[in-house]
């Protein structure tokens, strides 16, 4: 064996590893992406689920932005006041108060295996597209229509369908990022929304159409008796275009309407709870 040749092959392979090695280390000098150190010390506080509740792409960009006080250091919709404060913290400035937690409620006691069936839908399996379809399969179109679009849209497993066709809301998981709700092709209408974390009822309803329109639609939707009204002593409950609507500030969390309320529309927050759907009842008349 002629080693003269293995030994200049081996020079060559280790003169080209020695060339590409010094391409690479200039180019990653030349190329290299300087991170701000505030950056990284805000990524550090954010909780890094990705969500886009602040309305940025990611955690990084929502940290690129805070530190370039560009954006509030209570950006981060879903960690709430803890994480405001440690990015406060982080950067050296006062901490600012986000107000009170807030989670998703539904805001539909009936949906589709309760409320009146208009047609059968067969289409393609999301709210988005059975709403798009002349409002949707349900009498009532205002009721969920169970095909957990906002269940597919929570970035914390806070929502999962429950046995009647309906979300259920794990308050104790839900951050109040609002993605449900802006999800939910009826968000905007009030069958999703956010509500202070410690409101004690919630009126499982959002149609604002008459009392026959509505017992027709739905066994379990308000009929704006004001029963709810007449027993409340704290004036923390109204009705207001056909629908019963909560002062939060008034409440004292007494439970009177809940137990009054003819149709059971009026529940406690906890009823979203896996679980915590009440048995059905038959609706009761009430004195006008």
């Amino acid at each position: 064996m002629d080693w003269s040749i293995v030994l200049k092959a081996m020079a060559a392979m280790a003169g080209a590893a020695l060339l590409f090695g010094l391409i690479l280390a200039i180019a990653s000098r030349k190329l290299a992406v300087h991170v701000d150190p505030k950056v990284e010390l805000v990524l550090a506080e954010l909780p890094g689920s990705n969500c886009g509740a602040c309305g940025y792409v990611g955690c990084e960009q929502a940290a690129e932005e805070i530190a370039a006080d560009e954006s509030d250091v209570s950006t981060c919709v879903a960690g709430g006041q803890e994480v405001a404060n440690r990015v406060a913290h982080a950067l050296g400035k006062d901490a600012v108060d986000v107000g009170a937690p807030k989670i998703a409620v539904l805001n539909c006691g009936g949906g589709c295996k309760v409320a009146t069936i208009r047609y059968d839908y067969h289409g393609v399996p999301t709210c988005a597209a059975a709403r798009a379809l002349h409002g949707g399969p349900l009498l009532c179109q205002s009721g969920c229509v169970g095909f957990g679009d906002c269940v597919k849209s929570c970035p914390f497993d806070a929502m999962a369908m429950g046995p009647e066709g309906r979300p259920e809301i794990d308050i104790d998981k839900c951050t109040g990022c609002g993605i449900c709700v802006t999800t939910c092709p009826m968000g905007g209408e009030g069958l999703l929304a956010l509500v202070e974390e410690g409101a004690p009822i919630v009126v499982a309803c959002c149609s604002h159409e008459s009392a026959k329109a509505t017992r027709n639609a739905c066994p379990k939707g308000c009929i704006a008796c004001k029963a709810c009204e007449k027993v409340c002593e704290s004036d923390a409950i109204k009705v207001v275009d056909n629908l019963a609507v909560v002062d939060y500030e008034k409440c004292t969390a007494c439970g009177k309407c809940v137990e009054r309320c003819p149709t059971k529309c009026i529940v406690t927050t906890r009823w979203f709870q896996p679980g915590g759907y009440p048995a059905a009842e038959e609706p009761v008349e009430v004195e006008a």
